[in-house]
């Protein structure tokens, strides 16, 4: 009975021990192929992260590509038209660049005419301007030289807004001028009916309130 019982616990013991080297050698199997999966794994990743990147940087540039493509651009463009009252108008530029999502047209050196009939013209330039051809709005500036036809005034004004559909010019960030009754510097202007009547308006500094209208206008 005892060697039987030394015989069990040997065999118990020579069981354990293959048990624990088979372990052993399938843990070490799984720690080699741990060692040759894992570096391809990451290698994936990092094309994957790499492939992305790329992808996003040349879908950014056909986007901004496509973005371009539908601007219109246009070389000294004039275009024409005529207020309620049917007298007519032009909005020219050295340049002009149309947005495709607002329709607007970004002016380069704008340069406006409004016609008050006969050889009364008022000019308008400037650096850059707005032309809303929708809302009937011209906007410009920065340095805007405004030659008034009607009443004979030279202004310059950091910016104007153009009503197209009625021809009046409205200004409310300071205006300097000099005509043939002397100098003006006020807050704000208007030029009402193309010219017929402009009304300066100041508050500060440039406390002067007037109405300039044209010879022999009656006004």
């Amino acid at each position: 009975m005892t060697e039987h019982g030394e015989q069990s616990r040997i065999e118990a013991d020579e069981a354990r021990v293959a048990l624990a080297g088979a372990r052993w050698r399938a843990r070490s199997r799984r720690v080699k192929l741990y060692r040759r999966v894992l570096p391809i794994i990451i290698l994936v990743l990092a094309g994957g992260a790499l492939t992305w990147t790329v992808f996003r940087t040349v879908m950014s540039g056909v986007e901004r590509k496509a973005s371009q493509s539908q601007e219109v651009r246009l070389d000294a463009p004039l275009f024409h038209g005529q207020d309620a009252q049917g007298r007519a108008f032009t909005v020219g530029a050295q340049g002009a660049v149309r947005d495709p999502n607002t329709g607007k047209f970004k002016l380069i050196g704008p340069a406006l005419k409004l016609n008050l009939g006969g050889r009364k013209v008022t000019e308008l330039t400037a650096d850059g301007g707005i032309y809303d051809e929708q809302a009937k709005t011209v906007t410009i500036g920065p340095n805007v030289r405004i030659s008034d036809g009607g009443t004979g005034f030279v202004l310059t004004t950091p910016e104007a807004v153009v009503d197209t559909s009625t021809g009046n010019v409205t200004g409310s960030k300071g205006v300097q001028g000099s005509g043939p009754i002397g100098t003006i510097n006020a807050s704000s202007y208007a030029i009402y009916d193309q010219g017929q009547r402009v009304v300066f308006d100041g508050a500060g500094d440039n406390k002067v309130k007037g109405v300039l209208t044209p010879k022999g206008s009656g006004g």
